[in-house]
Parts: structure tokens; sequence; C-alpha cells
């Protein structure tokens, strides 16, 4: 057992000594972090946790916090320890081969979801949890998702799997649109937009132990966004909309690619914390 964790102490003394050295190695929200730390290591939900606080650990139990506290302080994410994420309501699994997913993608959903769509396409699927998403809350539609990594194409079919959406989902690999074929009627992605001068500067948990292909085109972060824009209208239908998630101040120059590649109606969306976050696009009705 851990220094930090006297034997035999109770679920509250065992909680206050991670907090202290979770917060001793720079970790933002050392109190959310360890409470979802001590439920992982327990085996039960999170809210469920102040039902058993009083009561002393078990062995197992606090090793399994301790080891999963020395890879927090190592600034590993709390989903790759705990091999989880929420995302719109729903668990998916994370490992080191995919992003992290996070709350501002949602953003992209909610957009999604405002117009009816029956095959949609997301482009560099990571977990899935973009496409498996709109799937689940669209239970008509089929859809495809592609990545280059196989690990990630992994990832995200056994989330299909999980959810039981195999039937609509199909993952494959592709380098983008190499192995795409035909059209849909929404096209996604949270593409990688961060520029390479700028990963040096990002947190630990995301420079250190995030798939640096998913992050970072290795050059201004637009890369990814000429692709898309290029090839988009040759697989979306008449009407269709293409939608990616950006970086804060991408905004403009995501939305001259839209326009240079004759998309229509372009707009840039803001997150709930009121950042550029989405750019979207849709194709002519009398396109094909």
């Amino acid at each position: 057992m851990s220094s930090t964790i006297p034997p035999g102490a109770t679920g509250n003394a065992a909680l206050a000594a991670a907090i202290a050295r979770l917060r001793a190695a720079g970790v933002d929200d050392p109190a959310r972090d360890a409470r979802r730390l001590l439920a992982h290591a327990l085996g039960i939900p999170a809210g469920r946790l102040t039902l058993v606080l009083p009561d002393p650990l078990t062995d197992e139990a606090a090793d399994r916090f301790a080891a999963a506290l020395a890879l927090r302080c190592r600034r590993k994410p709390v989903s790759q320890i705990t091999g989880q994420r929420m995302f719109y309501g729903r668990s998916f699994r994370v490992t080191e081969d995919v992003l992290d997913p996070r709350p501002e993608t949602e953003t992209l959903i909610e957009l999604a979801l405002r117009e009816p769509f029956s095959r949609v396409l997301d482009l560099g699927t990571g977990s899935g949890c973009i496409l498996l998403t709109l799937l689940a809350e669209r239970p008509e539609a089929t859809g495809l998702g592609v990545d280059l990594s196989d690990a990630a194409c992994a990832v995200a079919a056994d989330n299909a799997a999980r959810l039981a959406l195999e039937t609509r989902a199909r993952i494959t690999r592709s380098d983008w649109f190499g192995a795409v074929e035909g059209r849909f009627d929404l096209i996604v992605a949270n593409p990688p937009y961060i520029a390479a001068e700028e990963m040096p500067g990002l947190a630990p948990e995301v420079r250190d132990w995030e798939p640096h292909i998913a992050l970072s085109d290795g050059a201004d972060g637009l890369g990814a966004y000429r692709i898309i824009a290029a090839q988009a209208p040759d697989h979306l239908a008449p009407g269709g909309r293409l939608l990616v998630e950006i970086g804060s101040t991408q905004g403009a120059a995501v939305s001259a690619l839209f326009l240079a590649a004759g998309l229509e109606n372009i707009a840039v969306h803001a997150d709930l914390d009121g950042r550029a976050r989405i750019v979207s696009g849709r194709v002519s009705l009398k396109q094909g």
C-alpha cells in the first residue's frame, strides 16, 4: 500500500491523502480526480462513493487506488487509467490510442442533430464517440467511421459493439477519404488541428499521453481541413452538411477553405464557453 494511505485507512482518510498528493503533483482538480479514481479502485459508480467512505479499504482496493494515483501523478489522464469516459451520456472505452472525448465536442453533436440525416461519415473517428453518439440518437441512421490508426479502429469497433451499434456502424482504416465510397447526408470530423509550434505548451495529460497523430498535423494545424474541405463535396449528397471541430482561432481560416471548395451556408459556431468550436457548411441542393 502507498505510504500516503495508512494501513486500514477509511475511504475518507485515503481520499484526503490522495487529494493532497494530486495537488502536489499539479493536477488541476485533485478532489474530482481522487474521487473518480477511488470509485474505480472500489469497482463502484462514482455516485455511490459517499456511501462507502466511512468504511476501511481492503488491501486490494488500497493497492488499486495507490497504483491509479501513481499514474495520475505522472499526469496520465483519468480516462486512460479507468479505461472509460462519459460522452453525451454514454460510456466509451478509451486507450492511449485515441483522443479523450471532450465536453466541447458535444457542440458538434448538438449541431448535427438539428437536421435529419440517414447516412453519416466520421473522419478520424478515434474512439468512435461522434459517430456512435449520432447513430444512437438517430436509430434509423447508418454510418461509416474511418481512421488511419488500426488501433483506433479497434477501439471504435469495440465501442460500437458495447453500444449494440455494430450493425449500423462500419469502422474501417482509411487515410481521410482514401477508402471512402459513396455519398453521405452528413460528414463530421474532429481532425488534428494543433499547430506543431503549440504542442510543447499543451497540458502534460495531452502532450505526453494522447496520440500526436490525432492532435497535430506537424505543421500549421490546417492540413487536415485543406483535405477535408477539398474532397468532402464529392462525398456529400445534394444539400449534405459538413461539420468540423476547430481550434478557437481557426474559424476564419477554415471558413475560407470551405468557401474555396464551393460550400454554402458557412458558419462558425461557439461552444458553451463562447469559443469558436465548429465550422459548418453544406453543398448545393443542385449538386450531383
